[in-house]
């Protein structure tokens, strides 16, 4: 029987708790596929997860994302074939792992373009940034934007692709490095948001222009502020909250701001079913092969190291994105 070393977390807490075990990997069964994993993506919510912010019923695996082969299919399957390089970001919690069965469905095959390391750190921060400026606010040509943790993974790409729009791009980010990154991924302006008056700079810096949509991941640290620096029926886009929680806000707030537009998506409600998610994949990798979207592997680490990548996450001590191999 096939083995399989994955994650196993058995209880919330530090980035000690998570343990690599092995065990035996089933045949897939109906509608799945086994993958020889080769590169796995980090994203903040794995933290999230592991700590209990956002708990899962324990014990489970962790990790949303990853690219690989496919060694066997069960019964039923005809999107994908053995041999095909594919990548998922949404297959349930259980990336973390040299080997797995996931639902077919939940597989994108991938374009010889495109690498196994590319797919496993671009595809949930990639298809995250395409819903963002495709549908939530498709951007436009000409229009301010200001897109917060501008030298993280999903900032990085945000600021590509809008730029490759036509938009002006304002980012923040919580260091002078930081900010020397999102500048060199396309920021016009690059403001550090870890000065108290970070608002008053990057008006400064705009000449007063508020942006027409603020991209807020950042949350409880930059939320209130971020609707000083909306224009006046602008929106907010609150998608994350690597500061913590974002405040509640008042509705009459939002008009004393401006007529405020807010609103809090996620990337898997867009790509709910299969057909959707893989025509969003394909605009994704359409703008990966024009050059448009690109990302920078910030870190590496092996699957016997992921306490470390979490602790890099965690003391925001990276820039672009973490790559974890088997």
């Amino acid at each position: 029987m096939t083995k399989a070393r994955a994650v196993q977390l058995t209880e919330f807490g530090a980035a000690e708790v998570m343990q690599v075990a092995t065990s035996d990997l089933a045949v897939p069964g109906p509608g799945e596929a086994q993958l020889r994993q080769t590169a796995i993506g980090f994203n903040y919510i794995d933290v999230y997860q592991r700590s209990g912010v956002y708990p899962l019923p324990l014990p489970t695996g962790l990790g949303f994302e990853a690219a690989g082969t496919v060694e066997a299919i069960g019964p039923g399957v005809a999107s994908v074939k053995v041999g095909d390089r594919v990548a998922y970001m949404n297959a349930g919690v259980g990336a973390y792992a040299d080997r797995r069965n996931v639902p077919a469905d939940k597989l994108v095959v991938l374009p010889s373009e495109i690498s196994d390391e590319a797919a496993a750190t671009l595809l949930f921060k990639g298809m995250t940034a395409q819903y963002l400026i495709r549908r939530t606010h498709p951007v436009q040509a000409g229009e301010l934007i200001l897109v917060h943790s501008a030298a993280g993974g999903v900032g990085q790409i945000l600021t590509r692709w809008a730029k490759a729009l036509g938009a002006t791009v304002v980012g923040t980010a919580g260091s002078a490095a930081k900010c020397a990154v999102a500048r060199q991924a396309g920021c016009d302006i690059a403001i550090d948001y870890s000065r108290d008056d970070w608002v008053e700079a990057l008006l400064a810096a705009t000449g007063g222009r508020k942006a027409r949509v603020v991209y807020d991941a950042v949350g409880k640290d930059t939320l209130l502020k971020s609707l000083d620096c909306t224009a006046p029926f602008g929106l907010v886009v609150s998608y994350g909250a690597a500061s913590g929680p974002a405040p509640a806000i008042s509705p009459d707030l939002l008009n004393k701001k401006g007529c405020l537009f807010l609103t809090r998506p996620s990337v898997f409600p867009h790509n709910a079913d299969p057909a959707t998610f893989r025509a969003n994949a394909a605009d994704l990798f359409a703008a990966i092969v024009a050059g448009k979207v690109k990302i920078d592997i910030g870190a590496r680490f092996g699957l016997d190291d992921i306490a470390k990548a979490h602790q890099a996450a965690e003391s925001r001590a990276t820039t672009g994105a973490i790559l974890i191999t088997p």
